[in-house]
């Protein structure tokens, strides 16, 4: 008998490879903060080739820097951490996931329209890759007779992060932050 009631398999993350998909904003970066400690190699995707200058990873031993395919073949976890936006909207669909390791997990806590839900659904039923790990979906929360719900190696949770009090505070204050940073001639969280 399991002592557990978790069936999947349990896997150490020191030395496996993180990779990130908008990994050198806020967000993705927080995601390395966490990582890296762990003993985790990071590795973000950029078209640019080079994290930003003056980006607190620039010269970590081990934090690189490579094309979108090239993250995605390598890595033991993919992190999904970028905006929605024309340019991002279902840009991980099948051809991506099959470029990933058939072993590597892909996580999207940014928004549910990043992946092509339809392409990912099919790759997750034919086993393309281990698993997924979906905090955002394109419906939220997924309708009734959304395969997701009953996919063993799909892991749902709600994306419900923001309604506590004090992240809405948060988000609140750093508003009037912002604005107030943009009246004085000094913008500050500019997204380009």
């Amino acid at each position: 008998k399991n002592f557990h009631v978790f069936q999947h398999p349990i896997y150490e993350i020191t030395d496996k490879t993180l990779g990130l998909i908008g990994g050198s904003g806020i967000i993705g970066t927080a995601v390395a903060d966490v990582a890296l400690p762990l003993g985790m190699k990071v590795m973000i995707s950029s078209r640019r080739g080079k994290l930003p200058p003056g980006h607190k990873y620039e010269n970590h031993p081990r934090v690189t820097v490579a094309p979108l395919e090239e993250m995605l073949s390598v890595s033991d976890f993919v992190s999904i951490n970028c905006p929605l936006n024309d340019e991002t909207r279902h840009s991980i669909g099948r051809k991506e996931i099959e470029l990933m390791k058939p072993s590597a997990f892909l996580i999207n806590t940014a928004r549910g329209a990043i992946i092509n839900e339809a392409e990912l659904i099919e790759c997750m039923k034919e086993g393309i890759i281990s698993g997924a790990g979906l905090d955002t979906q394109e419906c939220e929360p997924p309708k009734d007779d959304s395969d997701l719900w009953t996919l063993p190696n799909v892991f749902l949770t709600p994306h419900i992060g923001w309604r506590r009090i004090e992240t809405r505070q948060r988000l609140v204050d750093m508003t009037a932050e912002n604005i107030s940073a943009y009246l004085e001639g000094e913008p500050s969280n500019v997204v380009n």
